[in-house]
């Protein structure tokens, strides 16, 4: 995913009511007078390098999800890749800092402010006077004007994924001289600094055809650091080179080559070489652990870590047993040669492994969490759900720390849930609102449902067979999505017999890994490419999973139904790290009586005809954090309203539910010059989305990067922009540094 907050933008474009009195207004406050801020959970982790210790030359090639089907970052199937050229060829105005705060970036700006506020705002750009195009030209007014106008929305020729705060523009035109471009706003925008990062040259910018297909498949013309060489499709691949009229600091390598590499063989190109850097997942990080270990012997025990438990230095708990199974598993092709018997098939695959795991101890996996956070999303447009009482009972009923604890504990990052829908821990507008709503406790989550007329052991109507609608849902029989052709549903607290699933232990047992669901949500035409770029694993509860010892006895009814929602999750390869989430969520759910249908879908139809769609109850899925959530959340939370055709209109809100006072807020944050007051507005409107109960914010996202140790200022980025001039290969001799790099 994109770890510029600003270009995040380009890439994430795409009916409850609170009842009287539910909040208190110190609830509301957010935080209060004296903000002394918040920091990051979890630091960056890069190997920093001053720059004289980096060696010039080299080609770092980099694992990512696909070559992209557009490079413009404005369309609506640009995606994670397209953000990572734009960030290396292209200026941006801004940049994230390690607290995910936009920071000027002096390679192109010397100065931006807002100059005057009456009648008008109007922002001053003074620009670097070495800022150049690629191809000579002085960075100017006139590709500012040409980004505006294929971006303000006027002209429909253009088709661009959205149009936040270029629609505000009133006239840019050229200040006192060339290297000055001045921006007046017809209205007052307080997120201005989201603007014009990434900035397209006038050349693709200027009509709608180039918008439109020029800059799909290439860049011509660029002013970063690197530029694009060559967009190698049938290869999958994108080679950025050096760019020589780059005026900063020289870049340190020759080439980056961004490969297309499918999770799950990203450990087999890393021993293989092909490439240096690549984000993983934690079967991965346990095999590089268990190379780093002394030798790479395939019968190798783990280590004991804390409280005796099977453990590993790097948090991860794939054991050597593990380990192989999944290599062979990954590897089940190259096994299954008849002509070998079964003990020459086993020492083949034994020697491979050995060489494999030999190779990945020249590896190290650099650790952080991403600017993005997992949500358990709850469907208000029908059934239970509509209610309020029980989107808070089921949020009630959950414990957030203990799921941040079975997702972030075994990988040695910090458990702590996130508190706010609108920004991570760090940013300015970070606040735990989470009081707002309440924390676990089931007796309250009890007294919601019983308020709301759910009966313990009232009559039930005779069970719906399997593939009939869920309660809550427009019921898409689980048979159709399912890879496998099972029906893919299953009740949990409906199977007598006794099992031995991990999955039904004590919600505060953090010994499983798992991983947050790897979906970023997009409008309806980003969908399919996020997921694409996401990897989604999936998960389910398997079938013959026991209900908790301890869960409900009698089945909560109302008007003749059971409370049962439909929990749907996406079955692609990687259901294993979601299943423990899932499932610690359906036992916590069942303690106060709510019975979750667990189904699995096909990768490919989660998020278009269940998400988006709106055909669930229960979902997991994940938001990027902004920097400027005023402009870029709210789409994502405004109270849906009926389109002219008759359907209603969700922008980005797939849980449906949202309120007049939330957009107001919004409306307000985003029209106040006043930082303060905008982010204590920011911070109210996040309040009152708790109270709705809509989506209930779990943790924030592993970051697990893969890299060759002699790779430094390269790795899990964390907020921060990459800074790609100075990514490199450290000197023979050299060191990296414990501080900031040089750059």
């Amino acid at each position: 995913m994109s770890h510029n907050g600003v270009a995040l933008r380009a890439v994430t474009r795409s009916v409850g009511f609170l009842t009287a009195g539910a909040l208190a207004v110190t609830a509301l406050s957010g935080c209060s007078s004296e903000d002394k801020g918040s920091k990051p959970l979890a630091e960056q982790d890069i190997a920093p390098a001053a720059r004289d210790r980096v060696a010039d030359g080299g080609t770092l090639h980099w694992a990512v999800d696909a070559v992209p089907e557009t490079l413009n970052t404005f369309q609506a199937d640009a995606d994670a890749t397209t953000t990572t050229v734009a960030q290396a060829v292209l200026p941006s105005m801004y940049r994230l800092d390690a607290n995910g705060r936009p920071q000027i970036n002096p390679d192109y700006l010397e100065s931006a402010k807002v100059v005057e506020t009456e009648p008008k705002q109007v922002v001053l750009y003074k620009l670097n006077q070495q800022a150049v195009w690629s191809d000579g030209r002085e960075i100017g007014a006139a590709d500012f004007a040409a980004q505006w106008r294929a971006l303000s929305g006027k002209d429909s020729a253009y088709w661009t994924a959205r149009n936040a705060g270029y629609e505000r523009i009133q006239k840019i035109e050229r200040g006192a001289n060339d290297l000055e471009v001045k921006v007046t706003f017809a209205r007052t925008y307080a997120d201005w600094r989201s603007l014009f990062s990434p900035l397209y040259p006038k050349d693709v910018m200027g009509t709608p055809d180039a918008f439109n297909d020029s800059a799909r498949k290439k860049l011509k013309v660029t002013a970063g650091p690197f530029q694009v060489k060559k967009v190698d499709r049938k290869d999958d691949e994108i080679t950025l080179t050096r760019n020589p009229r780059w005026w900063g600091h020289p870049a340190k390598l020759n080439e980056i080559v961004l490969r297309a590499v499918p999770r799950d063989k990203r450990a087999t190109a890393l021993a293989a070489g092909s490439i240096e850097l690549a984000e993983v997942d934690p079967e991965a990080l346990g095999r590089i652990s268990l190379a780093a270990r002394a030798g790479a012997t395939p019968g190798a025990g783990p280590v004991a870590g804390p409280g005796g438990r099977s453990a590993h230095p790097s948090g991860s708990n794939l054991g050597a047993a593990d380990a192989l199974r999944s290599w062979a598993l990954a590897h089940k092709e190259e096994a299954a040669d008849d002509e070998l018997s079964a003990s020459q098939k086993k020492r083949r695959a034994l020697a491979a492994y050995a060489r494999e795991q030999a190779a990945l101890k020249g590896y190290e996996v650099r650790r952080s969490l991403e600017p993005a956070y997992t949500q358990l999303a709850l469907n208000g447009a029908s059934g239970p759900l509509a209610d309020e009482r029980v989107r808070r009972a089921v949020a009630r009923a959950i414990d957030r720390k203990a799921l941040a604890g079975v997702v972030l504990t075994p990988l040695g990052l910090p458990a702590v849930p996130v508190g706010s829908h609108l920004a991570l821990s760090g940013q300015d507008a970070y606040a735990d609102n989470s009081g707002a709503l309440g924390g676990q406790d089931a007796k309250e989550a009890r007294a919601l449902l019983a308020d709301a007329g759910w009966v313990p052991g009232g009559p039930v109507e005779k069970e719906k067979k399997k593939g009939d609608k869920a309660a809550g849902t427009e019921g898409h029989k689980a048979e159709r999505d399912s890879a496998d052709g099972d029906d893919g549903t299953y009740i949990v607290g409906e199977d007598d017999k006794s099992h031995d699933n991990s999955d039904d232990k004590d919600p505060k047992d953090h010994r499983r890994s798992a991983d947050g669901p790897r979906h970023l949500a997009q409008d309806g035409k980003q969908y399919a490419n996020k997921l694409k770029q996401g990897g989604a694993p999936g998960a389910y509860a398997p079938k013959g999973t026991a209900a908790p010892a301890d869960a409900a006895t009698k089945v909560l009814a109302k008007n003749g139904k059971a409370l049962a929602l439909r929990f749907v999750l996406p079955s692609g390869p990687g259901s294993g790290p979601l299943r423990t989430v899932a499932g610690r969520i359906s036992t916590m759910l069942e303690k106060v009586g709510i019975r979750t249908e667990i189904s699995k879908v096909s990768d490919e139809s989660y998020f278009k005809d269940h998400i988006a769609s709106g055909q669930y109850d229960l979902a997991l899925y994940s938001w990027p954090a902004s920097a400027f959530p005023a402009t870029d959340a709210r789409p994502i939370f405004a109270k849906p309203v009926p389109a002219a055709d008759g359907s209603l209109n969700v922008e980005q809100n797939y849980t449906r539910v949202g309120t007049d006072q939330v957009d107001q807020l919004f409306d307000q944050a985003v029209a106040t010059l006043d930082e303060g007051k905008s982010r204590s507005l920011i911070r109210k409107a996040d309040a009152r989305i708790w109270a709705a109960a809509g989506s209930i914010p779990l943790y924030q996202r592993p970051q697990l990067t893969a890299v060759k140790k002699n790779v430094v200022n390269a790795g899990s980025f964390g907020f921060q922009t990459p800074v790609y001039e100075d990514m490199g290969f450290l000197k023979k001799g050299a060191k990296p540094a414990s501080g900031p790099t040089g750059h």
